[in-house]
């Protein structure tokens, strides 16, 4: 990052990095412009209309032509465009000379899904707009529910509808326009001179600071709100014998410090619901659907009270919760259907390991509601009972294998099942203790 005096004789061009639709329009207008503001949104806006007919590259323009297009003082530009790179939708080159140059490269918004999934957009979104306008938001986006189970999948395959014919083979084309959206950026967080100039050369080895630790502190710096001379000390602190960053002790700071601040709370994260548009939608009123309700409901960090009965959740399973939540970017209610199902399986021990190895999975499969981390659960455990009792029918022939425990969604009939009112009334208690 680079602060560079800009001056309205500059001259700029924009290049378009990708492909624009007016479905993007909204999403700019509707999810970016309560967190940028409508001048950043407007400049964005302006530049694209910038571009030629071909909307690839603009011609050269000065930025006079901006402040007179936009009604707007030159540091007024400058400010949306920052908030504008900040956000991940343009990036910024410069070229001195006696006339500075610009290039502005146009990215996409992301998707609507991506943005209410994002564990920074959809949160800031969420506190600058209030409950009431941002479940506006949600309706707006939201995919009409149908469920397909009494339907069946009848498509052709690519296969079944073309055939091949001998001709020139493997014809690559390249520079074709495609659709790419910018990473959101969380660099410049913490002043690193600042930082590295507050600890002993002789404490920290060369190597110290590498592109992914920097990452990890501007990430840990951003999530629990910590100033750059709060951090130089928790670096010191996470420090090992070899001058270098210990990454888990530098979390457990950094976590430590939070919540000594905020009362033993900790990000709010995890004390986020599953977002509404990842919802069953009401109505059903059998057992299955009550209890898709009740993952989708409750805080991971309420539900894996609830299953301490009551007693605060260990520093493990909290952090735990954390890397699911903030690394693994996993939805509050999956979450929830991953705990009660290693539990049940495991004895009502968390194991990490094998949480991960589920987790791998579950992102490769793209998991993100409720019902879908019930019914791959299902699935999965049920492949792997078979291969277990294969091979100990093989090794111990004859042998009755003892059924585990297994979670109650596993039973077939329990879509067809009213919940009791015993049920009901126990669901309703343990919404009411958790929620």
């Amino acid at each position: 990052m680079k602060n560079v005096t800009i001056l309205p004789a500059d001259t700029y061009v924009v290049v378009n990095k990708t492909i624009l639709n007016e479905e993007d329009k909204k999403i700019i207008t509707m999810l970016y412009q309560p967190i940028i503001g409508s001048t950043a949104v407007s400049l964005y806006l302006t530049l694209i209309d910038d571009l030629n007919k071909i909307q690839i590259m603009s011609d050269d323009m000065t930025h006079h032509h901006l402040m007179t297009t936009m009604q707007l003082k030159l540091d007024d530009i400058v400010i949306a465009r920052e908030k504008l790179e900040g956000i991940g939708l343009i990036k910024t080159y410069f070229k001195p000379g006696n006339i500075n140059n610009y290039v502005y490269v146009i990215y996409s918004p992301v998707s609507a899904h991506d943005f209410f999934n994002h564990p920074i957009l959809n949160v800031v979104l969420y506190n600058n707009l209030g409950k009431t306008e941002y479940n506006k938001l949600i309706n707006y986006f939201k995919i009409p529910y149908l469920s397909l189970k009494d339907y069946e999948d009848i498509t052709h395959s690519f296969k079944d509808v073309f055939s091949t014919i001998n001709g020139k083979s493997e014809i690559v084309v390249n520079d074709i326009a495609n659709r790419n959206q910018n990473k959101l950026s969380l660099t410049g967080v913490v002043d690193f001179d600042l930082l590295i100039s507050g600890i002993p050369s002789d404490m920290i080895n060369e190597k110290c600071f590498t592109n992914d630790v920097k990452e990890l502190i501007n990430n840990l710096a951003f999530t629990y709100h910590i100033n750059d001379f709060q951090m130089q000390n928790l670096v010191r602190d996470s420090l090992n014998e070899k001058g270098m960053i210990d990454k888990t002790l530098l979390r457990k700071n950094c976590r430590n410090i939070y919540q000594l601040d905020n009362g033993g709370n900790l990000p709010t994260l995890i004390y986020s619901k599953q977002p509404d548009y990842l919802k069953k939608p009401s109505g059903d009123n059998s057992k299955w659907a009550k209890m898709v309700y009740t993952f989708e409901n409750t805080t991971p960090y309420n539900y894996l009270k609830a299953q301490y009965k009551g007693s605060e959740p260990t520093s493990r399973d909290l952090r735990l919760l954390e890397n699911l939540l903030i690394d693994y970017k996993l939805n509050p209610g999956v979450v929830n259907v991953l705990i009660s199902y290693v539990l049940k399986i495991n004895d009502q021990k968390l194991n990490k390991n094998y949480i991960e190895t589920i987790v791998g999975q579950w992102k490769r499969l793209n998991v993100e509601t409720v019902e879908d981390a019930m019914r791959v659960t299902e699935k999965e455990h049920k492949k792997l009972r078979k291969l277990v009792k294969k091979e100990k029918a093989i090794q111990k022939p004859g042998k009755i294998v003892k059924e585990e425990a297994v979670p109650a969604w596993f039973d077939k009939e329990i879509s067809k099942k009213e919940i009791s009112s015993e049920e009901e009334d126990e669901m309703s208690k343990l919404l009411e203790e958790i929620g």
